[in-house]
């Protein structure tokens, strides 16, 4: 069992160097086999773990389970009394993110096969796309924070990579370095909590640390700072306010790329992170006080920004960012299972919206544009039905998976507090506005793009469907894992994770109290007709009425204008951070650079050119100069001789 562990990562690395050091020469049938088949074993692998752990489980009592087994390779390095082992911890938590990381990945890179078919850098895609699952894996498998900040750097090298990967396009570059640029902000606060950690602890092993946690006081000004560093890492790499405008330009990437970022890979990293370090959290109040209205301003707020967008891929984007705030929210709350549960969900149908969106863009030539389409449910059946499942889903519509995990999440939040419930309720409510908007102007009514496109508008071949359909599947059924007793089920997921979050219902605040059955019913009765009547306007709104988004139409709202414009916080940004820097840069340039060290620079050069050129004349190669010299010499010593006696 210990070799499948290491293989699990091994894999897609192999596939990364093998293609990385001969795309150009492979052909790209065997690419696409290496890339998909990489990616394949190792969830192969993954299901084995599965198996495994959950015959341990069902055999074992919990609490014999919650010191999760080290997988040890090697000791990385070794500097007084710090030691960094490169280990792997392997427990329900970890591999529940390997299923999604290796199954959905695979699932996007077989999908990708037909998608980047005609693309010239085919090989290299796959090679990049390789090397982001294996940073991934390493993230979730790592033992350490060490082990899991290696994962973290190397999803937002990738990440640059595959967004700006049609790099020819200076748009695209733009968009991959402020990706890169803001995930570093973030990175930094994770790299300090890690030092404090180390100050604290003497460690940065997750069982150490973890073990002696639980010995602390709750509120600890110390756990506070840790948690708080650690959550701005977070709040980098998985895109919630005030470093989520990356994530939006990040659409400049090929869509499987968009399908990968936001379902299995980057965005989630964030929300694992967190749920890994929950003993830290709950010590910390505080803390989870400002992940509460940080998380639930992001989820309002990037919802609000969907509904007046209309390029396709971005109104999935600021959707991703929503459903990161549920699932941070959800952790705020003490409710991890929850989080981890709606990360699973939201990995099916996301992963199933972006692909479904890029199957769109494929049968449009390129298009993005909402506006421009219109009447492809006849012409793109499947995609139609996969996307229609997909929209379901997310919109929280009983009984596909995303009505499961998020009303989970927001019951967590009702046995905190009604208003909070209520705030979070409203963004859920916006979901459903949005995405059936995305799917009426989409799908339905008339083709309102170019003409002579309309008769090569074509269904996406077999490879790019089955996937899709595979993630419908998913998106319909996923809620099954985690099925409370209120519909019958018996909420597997959360017994598969009871080993990893045992014992952190003593910490959780206020006291999780239990919410009555018909309570519970009502409460999802509320949100269901509120949902429902959304949808309803969405319909009137957008079928009915057949409204368009017009430039002219939005002039005339503030607000609409505010949304359209995505609040101005990028301009904003600009011009608070962006000017000031560059303007700086400019004056440093001027006085220091130009003013000060070129000049010492070029006047040193100078100097010794001058100095050159008036000594040289010193050697003319003349024998009756050089007799001159040394007997003015000798004169001149002997002067001085003079003088001095």
């Amino acid at each position: 069992m210990n070799i499948l562990i290491w293989l699990i990562p091994l894999f897609p690395l192999l596939g990364f160097l093998i293609l990385g050091l001969g795309f150009k020469r492979i052909p790209k049938a065997i690419a696409s086999f290496i890339g998909t088949g990489t990616i394949g074993i190792s969830f192969i692998f993954s299901i084995i773990l599965f198996i495994n752990s959950t015959h341990q489980i069902t055999s074992s009592p919990v609490h014999q389970l919650t010191s999760s087994p080290v997988h040890h390779l090697f000791t990385w390095f070794s500097i007084g009394n710090l030691t960094i082992p490169f280990s792997f911890l392997i427990d329900p938590l970890s591999i529940l993110m390997l299923l999604i990381v290796t199954g959905v990945g695979f699932i996007i890179h077989v999908y990708s096969v037909g998608y980047m078919g005609h693309d010239e850098g085919f090989n290299r895609f796959f090679a990049n796309m390789n090397l982001f699952v294996f940073f991934m894996l390493l993230l979730v498998m790592g033992a350490n924070y060490p082990v899991m900040f290696i994962g973290w750097e190397g999803v937002g090298l990738c990440s640059y990579l595959l967004i700006g990967f049609w790099f020819r396009n200076h748009e695209f570059n733009a968009a991959a370095i402020k990706a890169f640029i803001m995930n570093r902000i973030g990175d930094l606060g994770f790299l300090l909590g890690m030092f404090l950690l180390f100050t604290t602890f003497k460690s940065l092993n997750f069982n150490e640390i973890f073990s002696l946690a639980k010995g602390m006081t709750p509120g600890n000004g110390t756990m506070v700072a840790i948690t708080l560093l650690l959550f701005v890492g977070a709040i980098g790499k998985s895109a919630q306010i005030p470093l989520y405008t990356w994530l939006p330009d990040a659409m400049a990437g090929p869509t499987p790329v968009s399908a990968l970022i936001h379902a299995a890979t980057m965005v989630t990293a964030g929300v694992y992170m967190i749920a890994r370090s929950h003993i830290l959290y709950l010590l910390a109040p505080a803390t989870m006080n400002v992940i509460t209205a940080v998380s639930l301003f992001t989820a309002l707020f990037a919802a609000t920004i969907a509904i007046y967008q209309n390029d396709i891929k971005k109104i999935l984007a600021y959707s991703t960012i929503s459903q990161l705030g549920y699932m941070f929210l959800g952790l705020s709350m003490g409710a991890f299972t929850g989080a981890m549960f709606h990360l699973t969900t939201h990995a099916f149908f996301k992963a199933l919206l972006f692909l479904a969106a890029g199957s769109l863009i494929h049968a449009l030539n390129g298009e993005q544009d909402i506006r421009k389409m219109g009447g492809l449910k006849s012409k793109l059946t499947k995609t139609w039905w996969t996307f229609l499942i997909g929209t379901v889903a997310i919109s929280g519509i009983p009984p596909f998976s995303g009505f499961f995990s998020k009303d989970e999440i927001l019951l967590s939040v009702f046995r905190n507090s009604i208003t909070l419930w209520t705030i979070a309720t409203i963004g859920a409510l916006l979901t459903a506005f949005y995405m059936f908007r995305l799917l009426f102007l989409t799908f339905y009514g008339k083709y309102r793009g170019q003409a002579d496109r309309e008769s090569s508008i074509h269904e996406s071949p077999k490879v790019m469907i089955i996937p899709l359909i595979t993630l419908a599947v998913l998106s319909a059924l996923g809620g099954i894992i985690n099925l409370p007793g209120l519909f019958g089920g018996s909420t597997m997921l959360e017994q598969y994770l009871a080993p990893v979050f045992a014992g952190a219902e003593q910490f959780i605040r206020p006291p999780n109290y239990s919410v009555q059955p018909l309570t519970e019913w009502l409460l999802i009765a509320v949100i269901v007709v509120y949902i429902g009547a959304m949808v309803l306007i969405a319909y009137s709104r957008w079928m009915k009425n057949k409204l368009v988004p017009d430039a002219k139409v939005i002039e005339k709202s503030f607000f609409t204008r505010l949304c359209v414009n995505k609040f101005y916080v990028d301009e904003a940004y600009d011009a608070v951070i962006v000017k000031p820097v560059l303007w700086f840069s400019r004056i440093l340039d001027e006085i220091v650079d130009t003013g000060i060290i070129d000049r010492v620079v070029t006047g040193t050069g100078r100097v010794t050119v001058w100095t050159g050129n008036t000594v040289r004349y010193l050697q003319t190669g003349h024998v009756g100069f050089y007799l001159f010299v040394m007997i003015g010499a000798i004169i001149a010593i002997l002067v001085y001789n003079l003088l001095i006696l």
